[in-house]
C-alpha cells in the first residue's frame, strides 16, 4: 500500500487523482494544493510547489512513497534532483532531461544530434538578430516564433507577414513573455495536423498510452489566441498503425536512445507534440509531463490500476506490464472564464446540477468556499465523456455542460471538428 502526493491544481491533476483514488494499492492520496475537485477524491494540502523544502516536509510527515509532479516548472527547476537520494520515488525527469521542455533550443539540438525529424530552426538572441531577420526572409510561408523557455503554453506565435514577424521577434526579446523569451527559436512552418503521443518510460523501457489530439485556439475552427487547451479527443482517427510505426522508429526509439547515451535520468512521461505532414510525423515539441487537457481523455480510457503502472515503472518491469484501454472515444470540452486567455475575473459562483450523468466533471480552476464553489482560473472545468466516436462523446459533454453555469462562461462547440 502506498501513500501518494500529486503536485498541482489543474484538470490534469484532478484526472490523475480521480484515477489513483480507485487503486486498490493506494493507502492515502494527497494533492498539493489541489482544487475543489481533487478534494472529493483525496486530501488537499496547502502547498507552494515551487518551494521544495515545503514539499519535502509533507513527503516526510506523510511518509509519501510516490511523488507525482503535474506541472512542468518544478521539473525544469530540478525537483527530481532535489529528492534523488530520498526514499520517495519522483514521477518525472531530472533537471537536465526536463530541459527538453524547459528550452526549445536544447530540444532542437537534442533532435538534431539524434536525427529526430523536426522543423528547420535558428536560435536567436540580441547578438545574432540580423541572422534572425535573414532566416525570416528565407521562409516560404508562415513564420513560427517560439519563446525558448516556459511560457505556460502561450509563448508560440505563427505569423504570415515577415515584417510583423520581425516586429514580434523584437517584442519577444524585449520581454513579451518575460524571461522565457530572452532567447527565441525561429522555426520553419510545418503544414499538417497535430496529435499528442504520451510515452511512459524509466529511461530504458517504454509503453505508449492512448493517442490524443488537443485544441489550443480559443475560437471555433482553430481561430484566435493560443490557450492552455480548450478540449481534446482520444483516440485520433487519422493516426493508424503505419503512422505509429514511423513514430516509434523515427521519434520514440531515438529519443529513448538519446536519453541513454546522454545518461539522463528519466522516470516519468514524455509528451510528444507531433504533426503529420502528408504521411510523415515530425516533432513540434517535447514536454516532460502529462498534457492538459489530454490527460482528461487519456486517463479515463486506461483500464489499468495506475499505481500498479507506477510500481512497474520504478521496478523496471514496465515491459511485463500489460496495458488495457477502453475502445470508446473520449472527448473533453473545457469551460473557461470570459476574457481568457487574456484578462479574466476570478471568484465567479459556479452551479453544478446534480443530475449530470454519463460525463466526468474534472475541475481545473475551481475553489471550494465555505458555502459555495467559485472560479479560480482561466480554464475552470473540463467535461469528459465516452462515446462510440468523437461526435457522440462531444454531444454527451455538451448536453451536460448545459447543467453547469458561471458568469461569462464560454467554451468551444466544435471540439473534433477537423476529424
Amino acid at each position: 500500500m502506498y501513500n501518494i502526493l500529486i503536485l498541482g491544481n489543474g484538470g490534469r491533476e484532478h484526472a490523475l487523482a480521480w484515477k489513483i483514488s480507485q487503486s486498490k494499492i493506494c493507502k492515502k492520496l494527497f494533492i498539493g494544493p489541489g482544487n475543489a475537485g481533487t478534494a472529493e477524491v483525496g486530501q488537499n494540502i496547502v502547498l507552494d510547489i515551487t518551494n521544495f523544502d515545503d514539499v519535502k516536509a509533507i513527503v516526510d510527515n506523510e511518509s509519501i512513497d510516490f511523488l507525482i509532479v503535474g506541472p512542468e516548472a518544478p521539473l525544469v527547476n530540478g525537483i527530481e534532483d532535489f529528492f534523488r537520494n530520498h526514499k520517495v520515488k519522483v514521477f518525472g525527469p531530472s533537471k537536465i532531461a526536463a530541459q527538453l521542455e524547459g528550452s526549445k533550443a536544447f530540444a532542437n539540438d537534442f533532435m538534431e544530434e539524434f536525427k529526430i525529424p523536426t522543423a528547420g530552426y535558428l536560435t536567436v538572441n540580441h547578438n545574432n538578430l540580423e541572422e534572425g531577420y535573414d532566416f525570416i526572409d528565407k521562409q516560404p510561408t508562415k513564420i513560427v516564433l517560439k519563446a525558448d523557455g516556459l511560457a505556460a503554453g502561450k509563448g508560440v506565435l505563427i505569423l504570415d507577414d515577415k515584417n510583423e514577424a520581425k516586429e514580434e521577434l523584437n517584442k519577444m526579446l524585449a520581454g513579451k513573455f518575460g524571461e522565457a523569451s530572452a532567447q527565441i527559436v525561429i522555426e520553419e512552418f510545418l503544414d499538417g495536423i497535430e496529435f499528442s503521443v504520451f510515452v511512459l518510460t524509466n529511461g530504458y523501457e517504454y509503453k505508449i498510452l492512448p493517442i490524443a489530439k488537443d485544441y489550443k485556439r480559443i475560437g471555433e475552427g482553430d481561430t484566435g489566441l493560443n490557450t492552455g487547451g480548450m478540449g481534446a479527443v482520444s483516440p485520433v482517427p487519422f493516426v493508424d498503425e503505419i503512422l505509429m510505426k514511423k513514430v516509434k522508429e523515427r521519434i520514440i526509439n531515438p529519443t529513448i536512445e538519446g536519453l541513454k547515451k546522454r545518461k539522463y535520468k528519466y522516470e516519468g512521461v514524455i509528451f510528444l507534440g507531433l504533426i503529420k505532414v502528408e504521411d510523415e510525423p515530425y516533432v513540434i515539441e517535447y514536454n516532460c509531463r502529462f498534457g492538459d487537457p489530454e490527460t482528461e481523455v487519456i486517463i479515463p480510457r486506461l483500464k489499468n490500476d495506475f499505481v500498479e503502472v507506477l510500481e512497474a515503472l520504478f521496478d523496471n518491469k514496465l515491459d511485463k506490464q500489460q496495458f488495457e484501454f477502453r475502445n470508446e472515444t473520449a472527448a473533453t470540452v473545457m469551460l473557461v472564464s470570459g476574457g481568457y486567455p487574456e484578462k479574466y475575473e476570478k471568484g465567479k459562483l459556479i452551479t453544478l446540477d446534480k443530475s449530470i450523468a454519463d460525463s466526468i466533471v474534472f475541475h481545473a480552476g475551481t475553489l471550494q468556499g465555505q458555502y459555495d464553489l467559485k472560479t479560480n482560473g482561466g480554464r475552470v472545468i473540463a467535461v469528459t465523456s465516452l462515446g462510440a466516436d468523437h461526435k457522440e462523446a462531444v454531444a454527451i459533454s455538451k448536453r451536460n455542460i448545459s447543467k453547469i453555469h458561471f458568469d461569462k462562461m464560454t467554451y468551444r462547440q466544435d471540439i473534433g471538428f477537423d476529424l
